[in-house]
């Protein structure tokens, strides 16, 4: 069977290129991109090369940066920029494959099996496509090649960024040569809590993991302990499937608060504005959902607190009145009482199915057209154009955030 031409194309410190393209007297400049630090948003959502030259790093507070480079340059950042950005960069990469699944904001799979007598080797083609979404939109972009995804997602991640070229290539025959002395947390796929588990049985290294029993890690750790095991080896099932693309397994929103909020009160009415937002996401797609979600991340930095937990509704729905009770549930039975600086709710689970309800409560009726109602207004007169009067209590989020996107400006 004929071996498989992956690339991943990943964009270079992609927020702060597009803000540099559009005002190019910032190139060359230490420049990060981030929040209102009176809001509490002042994270770093990208640094330039030349920030990240002094230290500087993707999550760090702005305070820091500012210590770590004092003539660092902040700008505040422009979502629908780096959205209409991406689906350009989209539209690029189609022009030469029509095998292209986005898999973030700045990277994106591209399937280029059999194109070599159109682009030439692998290599070449890489630097064709480089090069076009260089002089289209001023971002830089590196990739990473491999025979499947995975493959081409450690090439790009751990080598081309590292490259003259900004290239890579991992294959069957030398992956093992060039991953398995990495750090095991190296891997994709590894996080915090699963390298300090492989820690404890002393596996330090990708090698050492590719070297235990692919049983045992099942045995151990279900299904994600047989896929790490798999990462290890270089394998890799999945395809670039662009349909899978638009296929959402769950419709999410998360933001990080203004303020430690401690009141129970106040907590609870940000959830609630969460909920209908999530709800309306969902029901613009044309979906129900089958699980609720709930994240909540503790104040203090120093000692960790929150939860993640979920829980499935009684049937599926997109409905704020049906899906808030069980998100209320699940903030009462886990939360430690501390204050709460992050939340977060998904629904999960989608379908455009639906079965018939068994019993015969009109009320369900009536709040899917109440929520239906809302949805119409909405989107003739605006967001803001009907809300909840709970909305104007202290603590409501949801008049600043209504014309945010992931939570800034767009």
């Amino acid at each position: 069977m004929k071996k498989k031409t992956i690339f991943l194309a990943d964009m270079e410190s992609f927020y702060a290129s597009v803000e540099a393209a559009r005002n190019p007297s910032l190139r060359g400049k230490p420049l990060v991109v981030c929040g209102d630090p009176e809001l509490r948003h002042g994270i770093i959502l990208a640094a330039s090369p030349e920030a990240k030259a002094y230290g500087i790093k993707t999550g760090q507070p702005a305070w820091e940066a500012k210590r770590m480079c004092p003539w660092v340059i902040f700008t505040h950042p422009r979502m629908q920029s780096y959205i209409n950005c991406s689906m350009q960069i989209t539209r690029i990469f189609e022009q030469f494959t029509d095998r292209v699944l986005p898999y973030s904001i700045d990277e994106q799979f591209l399937d280029l099996t059999g194109m070599e007598k159109i682009y030439g080797p692998p290599r070449q083609a890489a630097a064709v496509l480089m090069e076009r979404v260089w002089r289209e939109t001023g971002v830089r972009c590196r990739v990473g090649m491999g025979e499947n995804l995975l493959q081409a997602k450690m090439a790009c991640d751990r080598f081309a960024k590292k490259a003259a070229d900004r290239f890579f290539e991992l294959n069957s025959d030398n992956y093992a040569a060039y991953t398995w002395s990495l750090p095991v947390k190296a891997l994709f796929g590894v996080g915090h809590r699963m390298e300090r588990n492989f820690n404890r049985i002393g596996v330090r290294t990708i090698g050492h993991l590719a070297g235990l029993s692919r049983n045992m890690l099942r045995r151990r750790w279900g299904i994600n302990g047989e896929v790490l095991w798999l990462n290890a080896h270089g394998i890799d099932y999945s395809t670039v499937d662009p349909a899978a693309a638009r296929e959402q397994k769950g419709i999410g929103h998360m933001a990080t608060l203004p303020r430690d909020y401690r009141k129970q009160e106040e907590i609870e009415l940000v959830l609630r504005e969460m909920t209908a937002e999530v709800c309306a996401r969902v029901r613009r797609q044309g979906k129900i959902g089958s699980t609720v979600h709930l994240y909540c991340k503790g104040a203090d930095f120093d000692c960790p607190t929150g939860f993640s937990r979920q829980k499935k509704l009684p049937e599926p729905t997109a409905s704020p009145a049906e899906v808030y009770p069980m998100v209320e549930l699940l903030f009462r039975k886990y939360w430690d009482r501390m204050p709460i600086r992050a939340v977060g709710i998904s629904l999960t689970g989608l379908t455009v199915y639906r079965q018939l309800r068994l019993s015969f409560d009109s009320r369900y009726e009536s709040e899917e057209a109440l929520a239906a109602t809302v949805d119409m207004v909405r989107e003739r007169f605006g967001k803001t154009s009907l809300f909840s009067a709970s909305s104007l209590k202290p603590g409501a989020q949801f008049l600043q955030r209504a014309g945010m996107i992931g939570g800034h400006d767009a």
